[in-house]
Order: C-alpha cells, then structure tokens, then sequence
C-alpha cells in the first residue's frame, strides 16, 4: 500500500489526472487507488498494466513523492563498451592490415568486414554491430575514411604501379 499523500501531493495527483501526458496520468491513478485501499491486482486491471509496475510506482511514490511521477530518463545508466581499451588498440591493428590477410576477398575494409574480423580474432565475445565499429575508432581518433588509406597490396611493385597510375 501507498503511503497517505499529503494534502499537496493529493493536489498534484488529482491534477495528474488531467495530464496530457499518459505517464504522469497512469501513475496518478495507480498512487490514488491505492491510497483508496485497492489491492495491487486490482489497480493492473483496472488501469492496464502489470503488477509489478503497480508495485514500482508504489515504491517510487513512497520514496520520492510526487517527484516520482513523470517519466525518468530511458538512457541507460550504465553503457558498456564492446571494446576495452587494449582491444581498441588491437583493432587498430587489425585494420593496418589487409583484409586479405584473414582470408576475406577484398583489400577494402568495411565497417561490417571489421566488426566480422574482429569477432572472428576473439577481439569481441560477441558480433558487434558496424557502428560499434565506428564508435571504438572515433574513440580512437580515427576517422573511417582514414582507415581505407592504411591499406597497401602485397605486391613488391605496388609502390611503383601506383606513381605510374596517378601520373
């Protein structure tokens, strides 16, 4: 059960009521029924919602008052990197070097061929999306348009083709 509000946080709650905001508007509901005395199964029928939501808002209103009834922030509290920083460097690594070299048909890396190699290599527990990729590098300094230049062919001659080409 809800603590009983005081008479402004009543105040708050009854105009919570007419809230355009269907959040603060559910949270009211539940905190006023319970403080009408209705069961927690009772308020998840009656406004829609599972028990343990019920239970929360209870707990939040409790705590906080009616600080607890619009909407927090939905980012997470806690962001985990895919990559450490030892990790990051050895992706680093990894794109100085071709492609090729860890059996793909391209010179070229791709954001996805990276994030493919470096789950391959153990660099990641788990396959990590192509903007996870670019997140770790730009942590690193490194601008993906940087990354393609790194590349050079195996071929001893390579040097010489390439002044030859762009003459």
């Amino acid at each position: 059960m809800v603590r009983r509000p005081t008479d402004e946080e009543q105040q708050t709650l009854e105009a919570g009521l007419r809230s355009a905001d269907a959040t603060v508007l559910r949270r009211s509901q539940i905190i006023l029924a319970s403080a009408r005395g209705d069961w927690v199964p009772r308020i998840a029928r009656h406004v829609g919602c599972g028990e343990q939501t019920v239970r929360n808002v209870i707990h939040a209103f409790n705590a906080r008052g009616t600080a607890a009834l619009p909407p927090g922030s939905r980012r997470a509290k806690t962001i985990h990197r895919s990559f450490a920083p030892d990790q990051a460097e050895q992706l680093r690594a990894l794109l100085h070097q071709s492609p090729r070299t860890f059996g793909k048909p391209t010179s070229l890396w791709t954001l996805d061929l990276a994030a493919e190699v470096s789950f391959a290599e153990g660099l990641t527990p788990t396959r990590v999306s192509d903007e996870t990729i670019r997140m770790t590098l730009r942590r690193l300094g490194v601008r993906w348009k940087r990354a393609k230049q790194w590349i050079t062919s195996p071929d001893p001659q390579y040097a010489r083709k390439k002044v030859l080409a762009t003459v």
